[in-house]
């Protein structure tokens, strides 16, 4: 393991242009020339227009994992994006362990780690997912938040605050779902991150129980500064079994002018690749995140139609076999995907399984 420091490296910013190049594109070129109309009293300047623009994340259009506990580990990121997924969200992670941390470049495994005290690796990425992985966070402190997003924010795409996670883990820390009840906080938090780091930073909420409530929500996180918000179609108090509210996630896309995707229509809505369309539709989303639908096959973002799941299992151990995951991680996993068949012969030895060789 080679040690490297965490701090974000310096960036410079692309040279001035004195004509406007048709290669910047439409956008780019209509903001140069907006800021040579009327000058630079807004306190910009014409390269940090393109350093804030170019090479960023988008997530319009995009079919996207979603963060999952336990399950949005490298090789289900890695898995899904073989599969067809645009953007992977890496499973939620505190602040207060993360910022323990320290960035470890792992030669033997070509990935970057980042590790805890006691020696365990809390966030393990690597280059073939750098520009797709979304860095997800549970925190209620915006100077927490901020020291987390620096430490990662050159090893991934995008940096993601947790507002919706409904567990007692989450919530009894002021983080998740209890954020969607303190609107400053959500936006001091989300604020400090826009101002502190130079990737995308985007939040996933719940509906609040009104539509207007959520409407009203979201309006206030996108004046943050955040490049994409995504709305789980379900109340804090809600379960898998509710069904998703669709007319509200799409109150919240006709409201605001940042992408707004799509989550919760695994059970309801998302059976097949095609599905996942449908449920864009329907909810007048930009974009879609899956999570059960992905956890139990996720092959689910296949275009070409799902593989058996036994495959997607074989194809799942080989990248955790690569990547030295942790056993029980990738028993967890596996047996996500294997359902009702968890109580059958294989099931069971699966079950029974101490190391990645038995496995």
């Amino acid at each position: 393991r080679q040690k490297e420091p965490f701090e974000s490296e310096t960036k410079t910013s692309p040279p001035l242009v004195d004509d406007v190049s048709p290669e910047l594109g439409a956008e780019h070129a209509s903001a140069v020339r907006q800021l040579r109309r009327f000058g630079s009293d807004a306190g910009f300047q014409e390269g940090n227009i393109m350093a804030n623009t170019v090479g960023k994340l988008s997530f319009s259009n995009k079919f996207i994992l979603a963060p999952m506990v336990r399950v949005g580990t490298l090789p289900m990121r890695l898995l899904a994006l073989d599969y067809g997924a645009d953007i992977v969200y890496c499973e939620e992670l505190i602040d207060l362990k993360m910022i323990q941390c320290e960035r470890v470049v792992n030669d033997v495994l070509e990935t970057v780690d980042f590790i805890a005290p006691d020696e365990r690796v809390m966030f393990r990425t690597c280059s073939k997912e750098k520009d797709r992985v979304v860095f997800q966070m549970g925190t209620a402190d915006p100077k927490r938040a901020l020291a987390v997003a620096q430490l990662v924010e050159n090893d991934v795409a995008a940096v993601d605050v947790n507002m919706g996670c409904p567990k007692e883990y989450s919530t009894k820390g002021g983080m998740g779902s209890a954020l969607l009840s303190d609107p400053e906080k959500i936006e001091a938090i989300l604020t400090t991150l826009v101002r502190g780091i130079s990737k995308p930073v985007t939040c996933k909420i719940r509906i609040l129980p009104t539509i207007e409530e959520t409407v009203n929500l979201v309006k206030r996180i996108e004046k943050t500064g955040v490049s994409a918000i995504a709305v789980h179609g379900r109340m804090k108090e809600e379960r898998p079994r509710h069904p998703v509210h669709c007319d509200y996630i799409q109150a919240v896309a006709e409201s605001v002018s940042i992408p707004v995707i799509a989550n919760g229509g695994s059970v309801d809505h998302v059976k097949t690749h095609d599905d996942i369309e449908k449920f864009r539709e329907a909810t007048g989303a930009s974009s879609v995140m899956l999570a059960r639908a992905a956890m139990w096959n996720p092959s689910v973002f296949r275009s070409q139609g799902a593989v058996s799941v036994d495959e997607a299992m074989e194809e799942y151990i080989k990248y955790a076999v690569r990547y030295d995951n942790n056993t029980f991680n990738t028993k967890y996993c596996l047996c996500q995907m294997l359902k009702d068949r968890v109580e059958s012969p294989m099931g069971k030895q699966l079950h029974a399984a101490q190391t990645s060789a038995e496995i």
